[in-house]
């Protein structure tokens, strides 16, 4: 019976999956999986920062690379701001945000903006861009070589070439 068993049971064994030996460099490489950092900014108003992953840079461990950050920052009056881009670099005694590769910045009041580059400063609730910005919200659609964002989004200055379209009953 003992020989004749694995010929009278048959099974599809065709695909299987096993380990192999893997080594682990966490003490080199360490990562973290969806990490969160909150804080607050000058005027004790809270941000907070996520991202899909997150690495530290260089030994010292107060500089961090994200992956897929996204910026979420409330004001005094209720509106926010959401910033998101495909990499940043997070850091965390400055609380300052360099992000990179199709960054987009919303509004509550219906703006978007989209560019490849930004430096965001989470204590001051400001942005800078120096790279062409593009755009869309209620008054209509626009292009410039850059913005500023300050006061926490009510206050956004564009820079360089400029061209606005306005949308007829368009808000303003």
């Amino acid at each position: 019976l003992v020989i004749a068993w694995p010929h009278l049971v048959t099974s599809d064994i065709g695909f299987r999956i096993g380990f192999a030996a893997m080594q682990l460099n966490d003490a080199e490489d360490p990562s973290m999986i969806n990490p969160r950092y909150v804080g607050t900014d000058n005027e004790n108003q809270p941000f907070s920062l996520t991202a899909d992953l997150a690495r530290n840079l260089s030994g010292s461990g107060t500089r961090v690379k994200l992956e897929m950050p996204k910026a979420d920052i409330t004001t005094t009056d209720g509106t926010w701001l959401v910033l998101t881009a495909e990499n940043g670099i997070y850091a965390r005694n400055a609380k300052t945000l360099k992000l990179t590769g199709k960054v987009n910045l919303f509004h509550d009041q219906g703006y978007e903006f989209r560019t490849d580059r930004a430096f965001i400063d989470l204590t001051k609730s400001s942005a800078i861009s120096n790279d062409p910005v593009e755009g869309q919200g209620p008054f209509g659609h626009l292009k410039a070589n850059g913005f500023e964002l300050v006061n926490k989004g009510r206050t956004i200055f564009f820079s360089g070439k400029s061209k606005l379209t306005f949308y007829p009953n368009a808000k303003r």
